[in-house]
C-alpha cells in the first residue's frame, strides 16, 4: 500500500485486523474511518451482486468503497407478524446499532458502520452505473425512486424512494479484499433450517452441542465460545438470520469469527426468541468476560441501553434506535443472566454433568 503516511482510515484500519480482533479497544482510526464514510465525496455507486436484498457499493474520491443499505421505513416499524426471518426486510439502522452494541460488549467482530443522509439525485442518480440507472423511476409524488435487481424486495411496489430528495442509510466500512485477507465461511452449526416446515437438527435434539463439541473446530480453542459471544449478540439484537460466518484464513482456525450482516435485527423490540440463545442454552458455556461485561450492565451504574444512547449519539442519522429497542436490551441481559443461572444449577444438581459449567477463557470452572 506505500508509505504508512498516505494511507486512507480505511487502509490503516484494515492494516490493524488482528488474530483477536477487528480494531483495539478505542482505536483512535475507527472514529477517523466513520466520520470518511459520513462526509467524504462519492464519485461512483452500483449495485453489489449477490444477496437478496438491495445493497449498493459507494466509491469514494480517495478511492475507498463502503457498503451502502438503504432506509426502507420509519424507525418504529417493527416486523410484520407473518414474515419469516428469512424473508424479513433489512433496517439499516440495525447495522448501525450492532457495530455500537458489538464495541459495548468488548468483542470488536463487527465492522465499523455509520448512518448518512444523501442527496438521491446528486449522490445516487448522477453517479449510478447503467444497470442501476435502469431500476430508476418517478413516483406518482414526484419522488426520485430505484428498486435495484435481488431475491427480494427489488420491484416497483417495493421501491426506495427519496424524501423528497433525501435517502438516509447505513455506511459500512469495507472489509479487506479476498486477494489482501482471504476468508474462509463456515456452515453455522445452529444454523436455521430456511424453510416454511422444516426444522433443523438442533431445533429436535436436546443434546446436540455433543455432537458439535466432537467436531473441528469446536473440540478444542476459542471457536465454541466465540459463537457463544455471537448468540448473546443475536439474542440482544434479535436477529434469527445467521446461517454461515466467516475467519481471517491467515490466522489459521485459532481466531474470532466476523460479525457480519446484521440488517435483519432489531424489529421485534416487545418479543425475546429465545431460540436465538440455543448455543447457549444447549452448551451451557459462556466467556468469562462476556460474563462479567453482562453482570456490569445488570447490575453496575449504566445499563446497556443508558450505553447505548451514548454511543450512538454522535452518529448522523440519531436517534439511530426507536426507544423500545433499548428498553427490550435491558431485558434481553436479564434474559441471558437468567439461562446463566439454570446452568449453574443443572451443574450443581448433576456432578456428572461437567461440560455445562460457566467457561472462563476457555477452560472449566467448578460452580
Amino acid at each position: 500500500m506505500g508509505d504508512v503516511n498516505n494511507l486512507t482510515n480505511l487502509e490503516k484500519f484494515q492494516r490493524g485486523i488482528s488474530k483477536h480482533e477487528l480494531y483495539r479497544e478505542n482505536d483512535p482510526v475507527v472514529n477517523s474511518l466513520l466520520s470518511d464514510m459520513a462526509n467524504n465525496k462519492i464519485v461512483k455507486v452500483y449495485q453489489k451482486e449477490g444477496g437478496t436484498q438491495i445493497k449498493l457499493v459507494i466509491d469514494y474520491e480517495n478511492k475507498d468503497e463502503a457498503l451502502f443499505k438503504p432506509m426502507r421505513f420509519p424507525r418504529e416499524q417493527q416486523t410484520l407478524p407473518n414474515h419469516f426471518y428469512f424473508t424479513d426486510f433489512e433496517r439499516h439502522n440495525a447495522e448501525i446499532a450492532t457495530f455500537h452494541l458489538d464495541k459495548l460488549l468488548g468483542f470488536r467482530r463487527a465492522m465499523p458502520v455509520t448512518g448518512r443522509t444523501l442527496n438521491i439525485t446528486t449522490e445516487i442518480y448522477e453517479l449510478a452505473d447503467d444497470e442501476l440507472l435502469k431500476t430508476f423511476f418517478v413516483s406518482p409524488s414526484n419522488n426520485k425512486c430505484f428498486h435495484g435487481k435481488c431475491t427480494y424486495y427489488c420491484d416497483t411496489s417495493h421501491a426506495i424512494c427519496g424524501n423528497p430528495d433525501t435517502l438516509e442509510g447505513s455506511f459500512a466500512a469495507f472489509l479487506p479484499s479476498k486477494e489482501m485477507g482471504p476468508r474462509k465461511v463456515w456452515r453455522h452449526p445452529w444454523r436455521r433450517s430456511y424453510h416454511k416446515r422444516r426444522k433443523a437438527q438442533w431445533e429436535q435434539e436436546s443434546d446436540y452441542c455433543t455432537l458439535v463439541r466432537d467436531i473441528a473446530p469446536y473440540n478444542t480453542g476459542r471457536r465454541l465460545l466465540d459463537l457463544m459471544d455471537m448468540s448473546v449478540l443475536d439474542f440482544l439484537t434479535g436477529n434469527m438470520d445467521r446461517h454461515h460466518y466467516e475467519t481471517f484464513r491467515v490466522f489459521g482456525n485459532d481466531t474470532f469469527p466476523l460479525h457480519l450482516d446484521h440488517g435483519r435485527g432489531f424489529g421485534r423490540p416487545f418479543d425475546d426468541e429465545l431460540t436465538i440463545l440455543a448455543p447457549l442454552l444447549q452448551c451451557c458455556v459462556i466467556r468469562s468476560s462476556t460474563l462479567e461485561t453482562l453482570l456490569r450492565f445488570h447490575t453496575g451504574e449504566k445499563r446497556l441501553s443508558d450505553a447505548m444512547r451514548e454511543s450512538m449519539a454522535s452518529d448522523p442519522v440519531a436517534p439511530v434506535l426507536w426507544e423500545p429497542h433499548l428498553v427490550a436490551l435491558d431485558r434481553r441481559v436479564g434474559k441471558i443472566l437468567s439461562a446463566v443461572r439454570d446452568c449453574l444449577s443443572k451443574t450443581t444438581s448433576d456432578d456428572s454433568e461437567l461440560p455445562k459449567s460457566i467457561v472462563v477463557d476457555g477452560s472449566r470452572r467448578d460452580s
